[in-house]
């Protein structure tokens, strides 16, 4: 009975030692590393659907307080008054994960537009970096479906100041909708302006309420892939098998 109970304890040793390896491993990865994100809206549309699931780079940009939060809890720590092992700074075009300083509980994702010191103003839709109106180009159209209801999107290229192209969409012409004319926005030093690709259906960087311009330090990391994409809610597997976008998988985020 001795030798049992001495062995049933090195087995419950050995299962505890590799449950917190496992743990240490995935906080380690997720803190350092990478991080996995749901798109939860269409605001990024047609980059990002509802249903997507991303990694984001965590250690391109370094790190801050807001780096080390894993889903809705952010590990406490002291405060860091500057980003630490930082050898890149975000870029026009750069798709961010960040906490919003309006709603701190909920992770945004947005593509950056302005950065610090930058002069940010929309004129009928069309987006003016410094006083120099961004090349938009046609491109077609996009379908999509939200709740359930089939939505089509004129969709354009987008050029910003630093030659980085990317899709943007709008379900009204130009001119047409509320936020196509707003501004000036005059980026503070340490800050950037966010806008979704979908421009008629984003909240960000244009609403100073909500949103405003993102500090730094409240950006988590860069998206850098899609590895799963899915039309029904991730808990519905019974619907997985007809709702999975199989040509989404593991496509790199643009």
């Amino acid at each position: 009975m001795q030798k049992m109970n001495s062995e049933t304890k090195q087995s419950i040793y050995k299962d505890l030692k590799e449950w917190i390896i496992v743990l240490s491993s995935f906080l380690i990865i997720n803190c350092f590393l990478f991080q996995p994100f749901k798109i939860p809206s269409g605001s990024m549309v047609p980059t990002l659907l509802v249903g997507d699931f991303l990694i984001a780079n965590k250690y391109c940009y370094g790190y801050s307080n807001d780096s080390f939060r894993i889903w809705n809890f952010t590990i406490p720590l002291p405060k860091i008054t500057q980003r630490l092992f930082a050898k890149n700074m975000p870029q026009a075009g750069d798709i961010v994960v960040f906490r919003n300083e309006k709603d701190r509980n909920v992770n945004y994702i947005k593509r950056i537009i302005g950065l610090p010191g930058d002069k940010i103003e929309l004129k009928d839709g069309i987006v003016y970096v410094n006083d120099v109106a961004l090349k938009v180009t046609e491109a077609g159209e996009f379908t999509d479906i939200e709740k359930g209801e089939y939505r089509i999107y004129k969709k354009y290229i987008e050029t910003l100041p630093n030659g980085y192209e990317h899709v943007i969409v709008k379900i009204r012409n130009f001119g047409e909708s509320d936020t196509d004319n707003c501004g000036p926005y005059y980026v503070p030093d340490g800050h950037y302006f966010v806008m979704g690709d979908n421009r008629d259906n984003s909240q960000d960087s244009r609403f100073a309420k909500a949103v405003g311009f993102i500090p730094l330090e409240n950006i988590m990391g860069k998206a850098m892939c899609i590895f799963f994409s899915t039309k029904c809610s991730w808990y519905e597997i019974q619907k997985w098998l007809f709702s999975l976008r199989l040509d989404r998988f593991f496509t790199a985020i643009k």
